[in-house]
Formats: structure tokens, sequence, C-alpha cells
């Protein structure tokens, strides 16, 4: 049984690595590992250590707290329903909006707003 936890770290370091458009097989490589290795930690299926973390965090261009943001009780945590990490479609359409250019991204931000409010 995973730990939760282990699940929410791996969650994040799938969700990182999407934001990049990195694959599994880029991200083994940048940390000396094997990509089944990354399947295994983004599932929660394998802890990952400190020092891998380290390693991970550094190939991902983040700190090591950012995998464990959001983890408020460890013991009761549970994927809620509209769980963005969870959810591809919506990794798909961050990353896809943040490589818009600045202007219009803040263009396409407004149109949303409005759209949404007009549902």
């Amino acid at each position: 049984m995973t730990h939760p936890v282990d699940t929410h770290v791996g969650k994040r370091i799938r969700h990182r690595r999407w934001m990049l458009g990195m694959t599994q097989q880029q991200l083994a490589e940048k940390v000396g590992i094997k990509f089944q290795q990354i399947q295994k930690y983004e599932t929660g299926a394998n802890r990952v250590s400190a020092s891998r973390l380290w390693d991970i965090s550094d190939a991902l261009n983040v700190g090591v707290a950012f995998f464990f943001g959001g983890l408020d009780n460890a013991a009761d945590q549970k994927a809620p329903a509209g769980d963005l990490l969870a959810d591809r479609e919506a990794l798909e359409l961050v990353r896809a909006y943040y490589a818009i250019p600045e202007n219009q991204r803040r263009q396409l931000f407004e149109l949303a707003k409005v759209l949404s409010n007009a549902a």
C-alpha cells in the first residue's frame, strides 16, 4: 500500500515534468536513472529518497519544497474531485496557456473570465 505522501510527491513530480514538456525518459537521463524508476516515483509505488528528490528538483528547476506543496495532512490526503494535478487535460491546458506570449495570454485570461461569468 502506498503512503499518501509518496503519492502526493509523485503527482507533483509528474505535474512539474509535464509543465516543462519533459518526458519520463528525459527526466531519468538528467537524474541518472532508468525511466521505469520515474514511473514508479510518479505513481507513488516507490518512495523517493531525499538525495534523489534533491536531484529531481534540480532537474526540474524547483526547490525541494515544491513537491510538498498542498500537502496539509498526509494521513487524510486523498485526491479531491477536480484535482488539477491528476487531470492530464488540465495540465496540458496550463502548459499551452503559458506557451502563449504574455500580452496575448492576458487577453485570453480576460476572455475566459468573461465567458465563465456568462455561463
